[in-house]
């Protein structure tokens, strides 16, 4: 098994991204930053076949306040988007974490994964703002 299976990272940029067993990085933005949007109204999500780099502009967000590009934490290639969140956006308001997901990447190369915010780094970030 992957020992960074089902752990969670960050971006500066308030994205997460909690790889699999199989190297598949499930993407999303955190409780903070969805907090700070206020009511999401839409989410226009990735292709799926798309090949994204590291930190590259992937999805956008908009709310009642903004609208805000999502980065891809890892380079892959988009395997699954989020359908639900088509028609639910606010989805992402009640479970940025769980149900709020935003796509699936099959990760070119782990590597980079370590290199991402753990949970406490992030926190710590949030506070600095």
């Amino acid at each position: 098994m992957n020992e960074l299976a089902n752990q969670i990272r960050y971006l500066p940029s308030h994205e997460w991204g909690r790889i699999d067993e199989e190297g598949v990085l499930t993407v999303g933005i955190s409780n903070h930053a969805q907090d700070l949007l206020g009511d999401i109204v839409f989410i226009e999500l990735p292709e799926i076949g798309k090949q994204l780099d590291a930190e590259e502009e992937s999805a956008i967000v908009e709310s009642v306040k903004a609208a805000s590009d999502i980065y891809a934490p890892l380079a892959g290639e988009v395997i699954e988007i989020n359908e639900k969140l088509i028609d639910e956006p606010e989805t992402v308001n009640a479970s940025p974490l769980e149900e709020g997901w935003f796509y699936k990447i099959k990760v070119i190369d782990m590597e980079g994964f370590e290199d991402l915010m753990t949970e406490e780094e992030y926190k710590a970030s949030c506070l600095e703002e």
